[in-house]
């Protein structure tokens, strides 16, 4: 890194981490990004005149909220909301929202921040943000998700609009949850507006493929690092982590790109079926059901399940990362380098840290960093989008075909900007500056605001 570049990104980090204290998944992603921006900032120095950097690095707005409900006990509950609207500079705030007991303001950052530079990555014209809430959905009955969902929209609900802010679902926040959100936001409103949420039932304004989405789309990517090294996922051995939706179709279709995937995991320990995961019975379990690996082991034979340690320790060419942010640190990185793996893709977002990355890298294992790798759900999602504003519905087939190939020319942006600036092979490098740029030169279009 040049020595310009060096000093404005170490200014723009300590400014970020003074600003946001003990938001340590925030400071994480910031630095990350900003490792890969000297040489960009050398050649356009019109956007370090621009504090284009320290704009990128600040929210456009922040809210968080008190959101209030009842159990079915009659218990009053209190948890807190989020919403932190990124940058609009490409379009309307799109992203997730989470319901987990670990979400707190820092994590919603960090998620918002990756997402304004993996929606660049895209192509299509949609801004970055996240939202949440500590509520736990696990083990509340159907009647206390509802009530939550409905008091949560009621508040959140004056921010969104379809060409304004435009949640999502993620880990906690499925089919179901968007169901009750939507709802209630067409009560409140008064207006069928369906392009205010994405990840919507197909019967009533959602996009074919988007449940799948994300997960195809780390599969796609790893094909895509992988065809770009003359081979291909035929054959080969893949650990998937996590058992939640992004890990049950990036299981499913880098089986039908004919590879073996023979594990994967929960927050109870891991399942290893050197067969093959048998996908509609994890299905049946895992979303029917809402159960647990576990119980997959009980009724597949070929199948054993394993208490603690870690998913990592199974033997694999290929690691799709599916669970959470930081789940694969440098000792499990280093454990999958010896036992033969030649590529990861991210399905998760962040979920290796720094040292693992650095594993991976010097061992020159191809790499496709969660902004890259999972775009697959939020382009769908825009894809979905597409549809309610034009009142149209397109085949499963057709919508697949779309994501296939954005997640072809989400592989070339980032691999094309890491060879332009001097990084070749390294797709977190061409990710950040790809994504960096697409978003820099709109800002810098829009003025100073």
């Amino acid at each position: 890194m040049t020595r310009t570049g060096t000093s404005t990104v170490e200014a723009v980090y300590e400014e970020v981490v003074r600003r946001n204290p003990a938001e340590r998944e925030f400071h994480q992603a910031v630095r990350e990004v900003l490792d890969s921006l000297g040489p960009v900032l050398e050649r356009h120095p019109e956007h370090a005149e621009l504090k284009t950097v320290q704009r990128l690095c600040e929210p456009e707005r922040q809210v968080v909220f008190r959101v209030v409900w009842q159990d079915d006990r009659g218990e009053v509950q209190v948890n807190r909301g989020f919403r932190v609207e990124f940058n609009s500079a490409l379009g309307p705030y799109k992203g997730g929202l989470r319901f987990h007991p670990s979400v707190y303001l820092g994590i919603v950052k960090f998620l918002g921040f990756e997402q304004v530079f993996k929606n660049a990555l895209t192509g299509m014209p949609i801004g970055g943000g996240k939202g949440g809430s500590d509520f736990d959905p696990k083990g509340r009955s159907e009647a206390e998700v509802m009530r939550f969902c409905q008091a949560f929209m009621t508040e959140l609900y004056r921010h969104l609009g379809e060409h304004t802010d435009v949640p999502a679902g993620d880990t906690g926040v499925g089919a179901r949850e968007i169901g009750y959100l939507f709802g209630q936001y067409k009560r409140i409103t008064n207006r069928y507006e369906s392009g205010v949420l994405t990840g919507k039932g197909v019967s009533w304004g959602g996009a074919r493929v988007r449940t799948e989405a994300t997960g195809y789309g780390a599969a796609f990517f790893a094909s895509e690092m992988l065809a770009a090294r003359g081979t291909s996922l035929e054959g080969r051995r893949v650990v998937v982590s996590g058992s939640g939706n992004v890990a049950l179709y990036a299981v499913q279709k880098a089986t039908q790109l004919g590879a073996t995937v023979v594990a994967c995991s929960d927050s109870g320990g891991y399942v290893v079926d050197e067969s093959g995961l048998d996908l509609e019975v994890l299905q049946r379990v895992k979303e029917v059901e809402r159960g647990r690996l576990t119980d997959y082991a009980e009724r597949v034979r070929s199948a054993r399940h394993v208490v603690g340690g870690s998913v990592w320790d199974v033997p694999c060419e290929v690691a799709i990362p599916s669970a959470t942010q930081n789940e694969l640190d440098e000792a499990a990185a280093a454990r999958l380098v010896r036992n033969g793996c030649v590529a990861v893709s991210e399905g998760a977002n962040m979920p290796s840290t720094p040292g693992a990355l650095e594993v991976f890298r010097a061992a020159g294992t191809a790499f496709g960093p969660g902004k890259a790798a999972n775009a697959g759900g939020v382009a769908t999602s825009a894809l979905e989008m597409q549809q309610n504003a034009s009142r149209d519905s397109w085949t499963f087939e057709h919508t697949e075909a779309r994501l296939e190939q954005i997640m072809k020319d989400v592989h070339a942006r980032c691999a094309e900007a890491a060879e332009e600036y001097g990084s070749p092979g390294d797709l977190v490098v061409g990710a950040n500056v790809a994504g960096f740029l697409r978003v820099a030169d709109a800002m810098r279009a829009h003025g100073l605001v």
